[in-house]
């Protein structure tokens, strides 16, 4: 694709790298049920899968032990009041999104994270705060790896799918993003797993560095 219409972004290990503050919250959960924490090696790359996939890493075989729920709820808990931590932009976002804007493209965020979260984080980055729609992974019934939700923010984008390119980095995401006929691309900076093979997800592009997208865009 040349001269994508709209661009669609994750958020957690996309845009944002919050693995940290995801991870000090799987801690203080640990910490309260007397279990050994993790270091941030050992979590970063399960923190693209929220707070299910984070606390199953932690609790493992002893989860069945515990109320999942009621550690969730504790987890959201801590995390909410702890939200921006340690959270940073990856390398060279604010550039490119106001590169985006100056070029008028229109762009948005689709995230499996829930909408209240989202929107409480966007508010320490103010570039990502003006987006054109922010979707969560509550906002509708369906979430990645439906596509309805990227279908939905192309169409408040007035983007057709196919003028619309999609940037994760999990295999829901580029499921989402073929299914919905956009351009998929792979974020391989983000939290991608060691058994991950990339290859297979079938994505059409790959990106090392955030702005390396924009090779698909002529701007003369």
């Amino acid at each position: 694709m040349k001269n994508p219409k709209g661009v669609l972004f994750d958020l957690d290990g996309t845009l944002l790298d919050t693995a940290e503050d995801l991870g000090a919250a799987l801690n203080h959960l640990l910490k309260i049920n007397d279990l050994p924490t993790l270091s941030v090696d050992e979590y970063r790359n399960t923190a693209s899968h929220g707070s299910k996939g984070l606390i199953e890493l932690g609790f493992s075989d002893s989860l069945t032990l515990y109320n999942f729920e009621a550690l969730r709820t504790e987890f959201l808990h801590f995390y909410r009041d702890n939200i921006a931590t340690h959270t940073t932009e990856y390398e060279g976002v604010d550039n490119t999104l106001a590169l985006l804007d100056k070029h008028n493209i229109p762009w948005g965020i689709v995230t499996n994270k829930p909408e209240s979260l989202a929107v409480q984080l966007l508010k320490y980055f103010p570039r990502m705060r003006d987006c054109c729609v922010m979707i969560g992974g509550d906002t509708f019934k369906q979430r990645k790896p439906d596509p309805f939700p990227l279908i939905h923010a192309a169409d408040v984008l007035q983007v057709k799918p196919e003028h619309c390119i999609y940037i994760g980095d999990a295999q829901r995401d580029i499921q989402a993003a073929n299914a919905a006929n956009m351009f998929s691309v792979t974020a391989t900076y983000g939290y991608i797993e060691d058994s991950d093979n990339v290859e297979d997800w079938k994505s059409d592009m790959s990106i090392n560095h955030f702005e390396e997208f924009l090779q698909l865009f002529d701007w003369h």
